[in-house]
């Protein structure tokens, strides 16, 4: 499944209304680490069919990053049943963004 662009608009229908587990992640253009988890994340959303991937920009979507606490990024928030489980801030390897699902 292809990652969602995810906005203040379709933030209710997309993630909090999913039936799946989504895992979100927040980024900006001129983030360094961002561009190293980003393709990551993007292969993750080809392979898994169980989750949803969205990627929030936090320079087009500040709201949504101050709902979430976004002090530094990259942030990686997975949502269960409208509720954040999990967090992680920085750059992390496959492994250990695929552990945050479990």
């Amino acid at each position: 499944m292809k990652e969602l662009t995810i906005t203040s608009e379709n933030f209710k229908s997309e993630v909090l209304e999913s039936d799946k587990p989504v895992l979100l992640d927040f980024w900006a253009t001129w983030c360094g680490p961002c561009r190293m988890v980003g393709p990551i994340v993007s292969e993750i959303a080809d392979e898994r069919d169980d989750i949803k991937v969205g990627k929030i920009d936090v320079d087009e979507q500040p709201e949504l990053a101050r709902q979430f606490g976004v002090m530094s990024i990259p942030m990686l928030a997975v949502i269960k049943d409208g509720k954040l489980v999990k967090k992680s801030v920085g750059a992390r390897p496959k492994d250990e963004i695929l552990a945050l699902l479990d």
